[in-house]
């Protein structure tokens, strides 16, 4: 993919490839010229090699499905190449591959040349670096609540703990007024 093409995109959200595992949609946070960076919904920061993206694709009209801001002072790791990236997430939790068969997370251990290292458990994994596709970590931004959400939560809220007041006054009534009625029967 070429660099300059997609640099007017950042900011624009965009799908990363049209189907399959590792199809995604979010904001274009950059680009560089062997890997790029969206923020996703649900997986946060996610690193494509842009060597592996098939396409990209932009709803000019209606935008697409995207429910995120990004907030003020939101930071994640830049690097001007993939592999400089990989070093600077060494010993952190990564994902890499986002589905499919070669799915893989762990501690980033390792960086060389032709392969990373990864350590998942008592496993030791190695894979090449050219079938690395994508690569997150465990930077995620959460969904701001608006305020009316907020207010109409706590209103519900407390509209039960009435009607259950209300339901534990009847009862309680209910009880006293046959206590009274079996001591007047006796």
């Amino acid at each position: 993919m070429n660099k300059e093409l997609f640099t007017h995109m950042i900011g624009k959200v965009l799908r990363i490839d049209r189907g399959g595992p590792e199809s995604r949609i979010g904001i274009l946070l950059g680009i560089t010229d062997d890997h790029l960076a969206i923020l996703t919904e649900q997986e946060g920061v996610v690193y494509y090699k842009t060597d592996h993206i098939k396409s990209i694709t932009e709803n000019v009209k209606k935008g697409l499905e995207f429910n995120l801001e990004i907030p003020e002072g939101f930071s994640y790791k830049t690097a001007p190449t993939f592999k400089s990236l990989l070093g600077d997430l060494k010993s952190q939790w990564v994902n890499i591959n986002r589905g499919g068969p070669e799915k893989l997370e762990g501690v980033l251990f390792d960086i060389n040349d032709e392969f990373i290292t990864l350590i998942f458990n008592e496993e030791v994994i190695r894979l090449a670096m050219f079938h690395i596709r994508s690569i997150s970590y465990g930077v995620k931004v959460e969904k701001q609540k608006n305020e009316d959400e907020k207010s109409g939560n706590n209103k519900d809220n407390k509209s039960e703990e009435k009607s259950g007041k209300n339901k534990d006054n009847k009862s309680d009534e209910k009880s006293k007024k046959s206590k009274d009625n079996k001591s007047e029967k006796k």
